[in-house]
């Protein structure tokens, strides 16, 4: 059985509707204020953030820290896993 993972907070569920009827405390508009987003990627054993090449073991880890590099300026978002 496949796993479904947030984008934003790398909650993990077992199908995509149970993934996006949930809000995610994590969401770039504030805490709670938009749903879960899948990540379309594929699992894997270290997951890179898009804007700065950090590496993490999963993607709760990687979207917990705030990113040098983020396009909304230096600490002003949080890692984003690439694909």
């Amino acid at each position: 059985m496949a796993n479904f993972y947030c984008e934003h907070c790398g909650s993990k569920y077992s199908s995509v509707s149970s993934l996006t009827s949930g809000t995610c405390p994590r969401h770039p508009n504030g805490p709670s204020k938009g749903k879960h987003e899948l990540y379309e990627g594929s699992e894997k054993p270290q997951y890179t953030c898009k804007f700065c090449g950090s590496k993490y073991s999963s993607i709760v880890s990687l979207t917990s820290g705030t990113c040098s590099r983020h396009p909304n300026g230096p600490s002003k978002g949080k890692h984003t896993p690439a694909l």
